[in-house]
């Protein structure tokens, strides 16, 4: 009898053990989700509200040209500053404060999105969307199913995105549209495969907490499911704006 109870307790640790591990899978998804949700509202709200575009702008009152105001500037490149924030800082900053700079970085970018939805039609911008989500979504099962061990794949993924963020940066400097579409092209390929590859790894991280115990590392690991989400956020955000590059109606 005592054998039976023992053997019960431990079924239910296992099964309790299990869902630490789909636990921190959902959280992860689900503050991708708020993210996504900020970027989405704040983009849509600046573009279709003049005076909260008018924030963003500025008239040179003896040219007559458009140019970017502070706020504008600072919507475009902090949230840089934001990610390596919350990358180099994960360990110094506490849970609510990561949450915060999450947050302000998701409503930045969406406000910095903003412009896109001013330069593309509403339909190409809704028929991108809908191709990234589905091409994440496919790459995210895969990455999430596959026995093939992705790792070995990390670092060349890297250079590639190094590489292309060098190659975006010179050609702010020869502006070429061919050139431009191409890297289109070979961004669209890395960030489908970083998908895969961060959905597999963000799993095994939730095995690994899984595997540790989740009371001691409960902070941790909710701070880990918030970057783990920026960076999944990342890749659908990129395969976005690479596919609206390409197949994107300007108006």
């Amino acid at each position: 009898m005592e054998q039976q109870n023992y053997q019960y307790q431990d079924n239910s640790v296992f099964v309790q053990q299990g869902s630490v591990s789909k636990k921190f899978f959902a959280n992860v998804f689900t503050w991708m989700f708020v993210a996504l949700s900020l970027s989405t509202i704040a983009a849509y709200l600046f573009s279709q509200n003049e005076q909260l575009m008018q924030y963003l702008l500025t008239v040179n009152p003896s040219t007559g040209k458009v140019g970017m105001s502070i706020f504008g500037y600072i919507a475009m490149f902090a949230p840089l500053g934001l990610v390596l924030l919350m990358g180099f800082g994960l360990s110094k900053l506490s849970y609510t404060s990561l949450i915060g700079v999450f947050v302000l970085y998701s409503v930045l970018t969406g406000i910095s999105l903003s412009f896109i939805l001013l330069a593309y039609t509403s339909g190409s911008v809704v028929s991108c969307f809908a191709g990234a989500a589905g091409i994440f979504g496919i790459m995210a099962v895969m990455g999430y199913t596959t026995n093939i061990d992705l790792s070995k794949f990390g670092p060349i993924l890297m250079v590639g995105v190094i590489a292309l963020v060098i190659a975006s940066l010179v050609n702010m400097f020869i502006q070429s549209e061919q050139f431009s579409l191409f890297m289109a092209f070979i961004g669209i390929a890395i960030f489908t495969a970083l998908t895969a590859y961060d959905v597999q790894k963000i799993k095994r991280i939730g095995e690994g907490i899984e595997a540790n115990g989740e009371q001691v590392l409960q902070v941790e690991s909710k701070k880990m499911a918030i970057v783990a989400a920026l960076s999944l956020y990342l890749d659908f955000l990129n395969i976005f704006l690479f596919l609206l590059r390409i197949f994107g109606s300007r108006k």
